[in-house]
């Protein structure tokens, strides 16, 4: 790309930015959503999402389902979800049945009833950890409800040990047309470091099966920095990740949020983890020679976090909508949703958001309802991630004009040397701002949100 004429991208678009040393230290990185969640509260639930769920649908909004499925082998020690290693099968198939008990409360409620399903996500934990039963199970009492079939989307992650050739079989008969393989690194010295349970071996294997049931698209996740990475094995991973040529590949920088244990560990100083994580700086490089190898090798980078082979046929309709401000349920123990321009959680302990269900309600802990300015930073933020904007979805949805709106925002950009241009037709960071996007969104928060706790 090129740096872009008029407005903000005269200003020196192309001017290098200062070269700061960053560790990487306890804390929240990654930008989910806006206004921050520390921000929900109680009182919106009754406030706010239940008249939002006991009204009817904006017209035009797509609607989505997530499906958290909690359990994993072993939790890794740069986890922060909420999951669970240690359910045996009766209390596995009991969370299923809560699970879908959820499904179909919300069901009946006015603004999700007779609703299509515009995509569908096993999120976890690990989806894949459930037997073949347990998912054949799952998908006849979901679809009961509402069939996915026609669903742009269907997109299910996975632990490569966890797969076989069968459970392989079953998840592409339940439609799924997005596989996602959670690599995160083929060193088993490092996996071992950092907690994964699956090994290099399970890998290739679980691959190769995958491709001969012929997913319609097979992601690899790799995250940068993990502990004991090194240079030479960082570039060994992306080299197999070219080999195996997987239909897109999403990279992660790794980050320490407040409840994993590398955070615990470094916040009571007691040095069970000795290897360090690494600097901010040095995870970009890696990404971005990840993503230059990845170029060389026929890919797009699609966003700040991915890479897709073939743009015409590979997407990810799950981010892309949830960008949009597209309505979500989020079903499962502490799950995130979006309804009627209400943000929710579920509970998140097992034993509440169970009751919760099983006394035929809905098990929200927190809500917000954001102004129309907090959706339309929210929106603009998020889209930021793809690396560029386009200044007249803004001015059509919000009628507002984003460059008059966030004028100072985007100069210091410009000035900071992380945009490419900024036109009425396009408003673009180049590589160095996609890299760090997270770290810039914060510019564009309203003054009431800056410097708050994230979570």
């Amino acid at each position: 790309m090129r740096p872009g004429t008029g407005y903000i991208g005269s200003i020196m678009a192309d001017r290098l930015p200062m070269a700061v040393e960053e560790q990487t230290e306890v804390g929240s990185y990654f930008v989910a959503t806006y206004p921050p969640f520390s921000t929900w509260t109680r009182d919106a639930v009754a406030r706010d999402a239940m008249p939002a769920l006991n009204a009817a649908p904006v017209a035009g909004v797509p609607l989505g389902l997530y499906l958290h499925i909690p359990f994993c082998r072993k939790r890794c020690h740069f986890c922060y979800f909420r999951v669970y290693t240690d359910k045996n099968a009766r209390e596995v198939a009991d969370y299923l049945d809560v699970l879908a008990t959820e499904w179909e409360t919300y069901s009946r409620l006015p603004a999700i009833e007779g609703r299509p399903l515009n995509f569908v996500y096993f999120g976890g934990g690990t989806p894949s950890f459930l037997s073949t039963r347990q998912l054949d199970s799952l998908t006849k009492r979901m679809t009961a409800v509402s069939a996915w079939r026609d669903a742009e989307e269907v997109a299910f992650e996975c632990e490569p040990g966890t797969l076989t050739g069968g459970k392989l079989a079953a998840i592409r008969q339940m439609g799924v047309t997005r596989l996602s393989l959670g690599v995160e690194n083929f060193n088993d010295e490092i996996l071992e470091l950092n907690g994964r349970a699956h090994r290099s071996p399970e890998v290739f294997r679980a691959y190769e099966q995958a491709r001969a049931l012929d997913f319609p698209q097979i992601n690899i996740d790799l995250i940068a920095g993990m502990l004991g990475e090194t240079e030479d094995n960082w570039h060994a991973c992306v080299q197999k990740t070219v080999d195996l040529s997987p239909d897109s590949v999403t990279i992660y920088q790794m980050e320490l949020p407040f409840n994993t244990a590398i955070s615990g560990d470094l916040l009571k100083g007691t040095g069970r983890f000795q290897e360090p994580v690494a600097d901010w700086d040095t995870k970009r490089r890696w990404v971005r020679e990840a993503f230059e190898a990845l170029e060389g090798a026929g890919y797009q980078v699609r966003s700040a976090y991915t890479a897709v082979k073939d743009p015409s046929r590979t997407r990810f309709i799950y981010t892309d909508r949830l960008w949009q401000g597209a309505d979500m349920v989020g079903l499962g123990v502490a799950s995130f949703g979006h309804i009627n321009g209400v943000h929710v959680q579920n509970l998140d302990t097992w034993e509440t958001y169970s009751a919760a269900i099983r006394e035929g309600g809905v098990a929200l802990s927190r809500g917000y309802k954001p102004t129309d300015e907090e959706r339309l930073i929210r929106e603009l933020i998020l889209q930021f991630k793809f690396g560029s904007i386009r200044p007249s979805c803004f001015r059509d949805k919000y009628q507002v004009d984003v460059l008059e709106r966030f004028g100072p925002q985007l100069a210091s950009l410009a000035d900071d040397g992380y945009l490419e241009s900024a036109t009425p037709d396009l408003v673009a960071l180049n590589r160095d701002g996609l890299l760090r996007v997270d770290g810039l969104l914060s510019r564009f928060f309203l003054p009431e949100h800056a410097g708050i706790r994230y979570t």
